[in-house]
């Protein structure tokens, strides 16, 4: 508490934080792409906000976000070096959408495991400027405020992220097509089955590992039908005995939880258009299925 502050102030400050935290959350995972980094975020934005003197500030939840979303944008910066070490590829946090589709926004934009994986393209400006105007429709003006630049140049930051992420990402499917190709590319995949996989799979498909260094987890991406799809074969006798499946939602979508005796081994999430699976996401690093998994059982 400030000096000078009385309790019933701090209270109200209480409230307001709690009141605007999901979108807080969503603004710092969005441009992060981590869970842990994101609460991180969130916390240091509670702790500038009890130390604020909020008798001018009317619009708490401008405040706030206009906080996070800077010191998130900073935490980005960093985090940029940090994974630029990481042993194998590097893949988004996965998060529970079920309870909480919209994770704090209007709009989903954003969330996609997908999107979230492409948008590590872009510088964090970009990302910044990206999230705050799809994910949720702030004006370029505020936008510019935040990122404390021009206007003109936050609309060129945004047209830019724009560009970049539709000349990769294709129009998903439904849901309900999602979790169909799921399905039947799990049966393929556990049966070793390479005539159904080689259907299934889109010619300049990717298969990412992220296992953060353990051992069984590929170091580099697996690129192409038949290189996606023999990988997968030799795969299966080694990794699918004794695993239970689980369906979940990970960030909007179906996906697939993968345990052994109780104990979280992968997330698998795909990515899927009209011509079939594009991506192949396994989420194996312990440190990053540990929170999804706690959440699910929260």
């Amino acid at each position: 508490m400030r000096a000078g502050e009385d309790a019933g102030s701090l209270e109200q400050a209480t409230k307001d934080f709690m009141a605007a935290r999901p979108r807080l959350f969503g603004i710092a995972y969005r441009i992060l792409g981590s869970t842990a980094e994101a609460e991180d975020v969130v916390q240091e934005a509670w702790l500038r906000w009890q130390n604020a003197d909020r008798t001018d500030i009317h619009e708490p939840v401008a405040f706030l976000s206009t906080i996070t979303a800077r010191l998130a944008l900073n935490c980005a910066q960093s985090a940029r070096m940090r994974r630029e070490s990481y042993i194998g590829p590097w893949l988004p946090e996965p998060v529970d959408t079920s309870t909480d589709p919209q994770l704090g926004a209007e709009r989903a934009e954003a969330l996609d495991l997908a999107v979230l994986h492409l948008m590590e393209k872009l510088n964090p400006v970009e990302r910044a400027a990206y999230v705050l105007r799809e994910a949720f429709n702030y004006r370029y003006k505020r936008i510019a405020d935040v990122l404390e630049t021009s206007e003109a140049n936050t609309r060129q930051l945004v047209s830019r992220a724009r560009k970049h992420l539709s000349a990769e990402h294709r129009e998903p499917v439904s849901s309900t097509a999602h979790r169909r190709l799921l399905e039947v590319f799990l049966t393929a995949a556990q049966t070793g089955d390479l005539s159904a996989l080689e259907q299934l799979l889109t010619t300049d498909v990717v298969s990412y590992s992220d296992g953060g260094g353990m051992r069984g987890a590929s170091r580099i991406p697996v690129v192409g039908r038949p290189h996606v799809s023999k990988y997968l074969v030799a795969f299966a006798p080694r990794f699918w005995p004794q695993k239970e499946i689980h369906w979940v939602e990970a960030n909007g979508r179906p996906a697939a939880l993968v345990t052994s005796q109780g104990n979280p081994v992968a997330l698998l999430f795909i990515v899927v258009s009209e011509r079939g699976i594009e991506r192949l996401m396994w989420v194996m690093n312990p440190a990053k299925l540990a929170p999804y998994v706690a959440s699910l059982e929260g």
